[in-house]
Formats: structure tokens, C-alpha cells, sequence
């Protein structure tokens, strides 16, 4: 356990909150709260995911100073929660968040009369026996998935063990999520995965990379290392690594210039970056792509800078041109990422397609998901964290008058949605021409 180095004041236990998103919030917990005696964690708040408050961390993750568990609340219930359970200090511990908004949160707390708190690095990173690349990025979207896949790709080339360790998504059962294992697809119906993680683990699975995911990265790491040469941490949204890296990779997108210097911890990870990667260099404009380098510059100078295309690949692309089509996108890179579209729309717009708005045709949480995030062009986020989710998304499709689906998310959509309507897939890889990234693994091999 990495110790804490705050003193008791008077005798008194620090009685704390933490503001998490099902991931972060858990893993600051485990490695810094967990079996301490100076602190008392009275809750957790949620935001960002659906349906994560109400219900409890378990005791048989939490501890024996926890034995009925610790309740999750909604973020909504923040200053009421701080006076109710006279908390002295808030424990900010979720990603992908501006500074300004960031700070605003500080000063909820700070008004209500306790301390507002960042956990940084050398509190949460846990030490692998392994070599660790750590795969982040500035903002949800970059491309990180399609970076670690390239990477354990060369690394398995040049006989290399490898095991991608991935970000959480601890949606379903806690307890049951400790650890999770998945090395072939069937792995996911196992471990019954939402559409959200299905996104994140079958690209890597269909390459035949080995996943581990869970909620105790402890734990996670202990087997990992078991079957590994080298360990990928394959980070979520914006967020810091759980493990301390070897190689810290940093991935920030020229679509979205300037947020690789206001947003929270992107920008952390911009400064602790062995190397930067500009993706998308092939869609972006060159004056933004600029932009983006001389921010990485200014902020971290000893960056190696790489830019690198991120290709797009349509199946049966004769369907679209003239053809009225509804684009379903990655839902995390619209929503908290703050993009208003993806690639499927990219795809669909260079293939001459007619774009239907579905707006209009949402049903359920899928009204809730466009009314919370108006920033979305005409375009469909494939929101599926839970059974009733997925199907406000397929009705939500089924309502739309198109000729095809253009389907971006990172997983096939018909092997959890049934279609009436023929689909086309759009994906998407890594492209390194100046091979400075493979120069860049070799050396670190």
C-alpha cells in the first residue's frame, strides 16, 4: 500500500469524500484510503456514467474498516452530503474535465466548507516487477486504443509477451469485477460487458492481445505479470496511469486544438510524456496540427514529437454515396470528449452519403444523452451502459427513415443489435510514415 503522509490532526479522523466517475475514484481509494487509519471515506459521488450512484463499493473490496461497504451518490448531492456528513475534505478523482470547470467544482467545495483535494502520481502509481509503456492522452478520443494496439502489435512481432492492462469500466457487479481476464471474445459475455467496454477490449482481443480490466489494479497487475514480458497500460479517457511507466506515451488530437493545455489531467500527462503523438494528422488542418506542436513544445520541450494519420477503412463504401445514412459513433468521445462527431462521420462525408439528423428520433436515455450533451452534430453516440440503454439505442435506430448505418464505434454493433437496415463499418488504426514510433519501442526493447 503507497502510505500517506498526512498527520492526524488532534487525534481526529479526516472524514473524506470522493468525487469519482466508477474508475479513477476506486483505484485512489484502494491504493491510498484502504486500510488507513487516518481517514474515513463516508462515500463516493458519481457523474459522466448513468446509473452508477445508489448503490454501494462492497465491503470485500473496501476492507475491514468498511464491513457494510461505502455508498455511491450522485455528484447532484455534493455540498448537501459535505454538511451532512461533516467531511473535511473532497477528493477529486475522476477525468476528462476543463480547468475552468474544474475549478468551479474547488470552489462548490471550498464554499462548503471543506478542503478540495488532487491526489498526483506518486500517491496512485503502483510499481510493476514488468516493464510498463503507458499509453494516455490529452483528451477522450485521441486515439490511445488505436496507439496500444500498434504497439503490441511490434512488440508481438519481436517475440514479445505482452498483456494490455486497460482503464476501468467497473459498470456491473463490484465484487465480482475484481479481476477480469479476456483473451477471447466469449470473455465478454462472461463478464457481461456494456457496449462501452465491448468498444475498448474486442479490438484488442480480435488481435489476440490478452486484456486485464477490473476495479483492484493490485490485484490486476499481481496476475498480469504472470503471462507477461511487457505490460501496456491502454488509459481511459484523459486519466493519469495506474502504473508507473518505463515509456509514458502521450496522444493529443488536432481536431481539438488548444485542450492539450486545458484539461484535466490531459495536460499532466502532456508534461510527464517521454513522447507526444499528434494522431490524425491526415483529417486535421495544418494550421492546427501546429498549433498543437508548439503547445507541446512550450509545455514539455524534451518530448520526442511524432505525427502519425489515423486511417479510416469503410466496408462495402458503394453503399453510401447519394445514400441517406444514419452515422452511430463512439459514444465516450462524443459526450464527455466534447467531440461532435467521428470517424463514421468523416467516413460517410468523404463518400458522398446524405447525413439524416436523429435527433429528433431519440428514444429514452438517448433524449437525456443529446439534451445533457447539445454540442453533438447529426449524429448517433452508441450509448450502452446497461440492458435498458442498449435498447433506447437500437429503437432509437430502428426509428430513423435510411437507406444505411454507418457504424464508427470501435465494435460491430450487429452482434448486440439486430438491424433491419444493411450497415457498413468504419474503422480505424495507427499509422506511423516517418517509423519514429517503431524507432521509439525498439529503443525502449
Amino acid at each position: 500500500m503507497i502510505n500517506s503522509n498526512t498527520q492526524v490532526k488532534n487525534g481526529v479522523v479526516t472524514r473524506v469524500l470522493i468525487m469519482g466517475a466508477a474508475g479513477r475514484d476506486f483505484h485512489n481509494f484502494n491504493v491510498y484510503f484502504r486500510n488507513n487509519p487516518r481517514y474515513k471515506v463516508v462515500g463516493f459521488t458519481a457523474t459522466q456514467i448513468p446509473n452508477i450512484e445508489g448503490r454501494l463499493y462492497p465491503a470485500s473490496l473496501a476492507g475491514e474498516d468498511y464491513p457494510n461497504g461505502i455508498p455511491i451518490f450522485s455528484e447532484d448531492d455534493l455540498v448537501d452530503l459535505i454538511r451532512r456528513e461533516k467531511v473535511n475534505q473532497v477528493v477529486f478523482a475522476y477525468s476528462d474535465i476543463s480547468h475552468e470547470d474544474l475549478m468551479h467544482k474547488a470552489s462548490t467545495v471550498l464554499a462548503a466548507g471543506a478542503d478540495f483535494r488532487l491526489l498526483g502520481p506518486e500517491n496512485t502509481m503502483l510499481k510493476s516487477k514488468c516493464p510498463v509503456i503507458s499509453i494516455c492522452a490529452a483528451r477522450t478520443g485521441a486515439g490511445k486504443s488505436q496507439t496500444t494496439r500498434f504497439i503490441a502489435e511490434y512488440l508481438t512481432k519481436h517475440n514479445k509477451r505482452v498483456v494490455v492492462i486497460r482503464h476501468p469500466m467497473p459498470y456491473g457487479n463490484l465484487a465480482e469485477q475484481k479481476v477480469q481476464r479476456f483473451a477471447v471474445l466469449e470473455d465478454m459475455d462472461k463478464h457481461k460487458c456494456t457496449i462501452e467496454e465491448r468498444e475498448e477490449y474486442e479490438p484488442h482481443i480480435s488481435r489476440g492481445n490478452v486484456l486485464y480490466a477490473g476495479v483492484d489494479y493490485q490485484a490486476i497487475l499481481n496476475e498480469a505479470e504472470k503471462e507477461a514480458d511487457v505490460i501496456i497500460w491502454d488509459g481511459g479517457n484523459n486519466d493519469l496511469p495506474f502504473y508507473q511507466p518505463d515509456l509514458c506515451i502521450t496522444v493529443v488530437d488536432p481536431h481539438r486544438p488548444g485542450h492539450e493545455l486545458s484539461y484535466y489531467p490531459g495536460e499532466v500527462n502532456l508534461r510527464m510524456a517521454d513522447a507526444v503523438i499528434i494522431n490524425k494528422v491526415d483529417t486535421a488542418k495544418r494550421n492546427d496540427i501546429d498549433t498543437v506542436r508548439n503547445n507541446v513544445n512550450q509545455a514539455n520541450p524534451n518530448a520526442e514529437i511524432i505525427e502519425c494519420r489515423s486511417p479510416i477503412t469503410v466496408t462495402n463504401p458503394e453503399l453510401l454515396k447519394g445514400k441517406r445514412v444514419l452515422v452511430v459513433e463512439d459514444g465516450p468521445t462524443l459526450t464527455h470528449g466534447g467531440m461532435g462527431y467521428g470517424a463514421g462521420f468523416i467516413a460517410a462525408r468523404s463518400a458522398g452519403a446524405v447525413m439524416v439528423d436523429p435527433r429528433a428520433m431519440a428514444v429514452g436515455s438517448i433524449v437525456d444523452t443529446y439534451k445533457k450533451y447539445p454540442h453533438m452534430g447529426p449524429i448517433l453516440p452508441a450509448m450502452g451502459y446497461g440492458e435498458q440503454q442498449i435498447k433506447d439505442l437500437s429503437a432509437t435506430i430502428e426509428r430513423c427513415d435510411v437507406d444505411v448505418v454507418v457504424i464508427g464505434t470501435p465494435i460491430d454493433l450487429q452482434h448486440l443489435i439486430e438491424l433491419s437496415k444493411p450497415a457498413v463499418r468504419v474503422t480505424y488504426d495507427l499509422a506511423d510514415d516517418s517509423g519514429c514510433l517503431e524507432k521509439l519501442i525498439q529503443r525502449f526493447c
